[in-house]
């Protein structure tokens, strides 16, 4: 795919993940880190090369939790934002952005302080997006917030 090909996203997209049946994750397009994480609760890995987790897909609604259950892939030192190292179990999966579904991999890791529950890292851009650091949600408009009566 050529450079003109590539669909334009911006810094904050949302995320469907296909596979598990996740509508929506606003995603933080992360050009700067080579591998896509998402913020998962409750890490087990299973006798039979699976891992299961919980997706809290908002911070603002932890009640709003999907149980997954996926091979793993790898277990890898991963070092953070902060410098610090940790051994992450990795997953892959297919996700949605915009119009575009891949497989991609992502590490597993604790971001609850994190406004975004997603990363979206450059192996998961590669090939089909470009990134305009000064737009987002370029895939679809932002979910409007409904306003409470007054």
């Amino acid at each position: 795919m050529h450079e003109r090909d590539k669909i334009v996203i911006g810094w904050v997209e949302p995320v469907e993940f296909v596979d598990w049946g996740i509508p929506r994750i606003r995603a933080k397009v992360d050009t700067g880190a080579r591998t896509s994480s998402l913020h998962v609760e409750d890490v087990t890995e299973l006798p039979d090369g699976r891992v299961r987790f919980h997706v809290i897909a908002d911070r603002k609604h932890p009640e709003a939790r999907y149980e997954v259950d996926a091979p793993l892939v790898k277990k890898a030192r991963v070092r953070s934002s902060t410098g610090k190292y940790t051994m992450r179990c990795f997953i892959k999966t297919r996700v949605k952005v915009g119009d575009v579904v891949k497989e991609i991999e992502l590490s597993l890791a604790p971001r609850e302080k994190m406004v975004f529950r997603m990363l979206l890292g450059r192996t998961a851009l590669h090939d089909d997006f470009v990134v305009d650091v000064s737009m987002r949600h370029l895939t679809s408009p932002k979910k409007k917030r409904k306003h409470k009566p007054s």
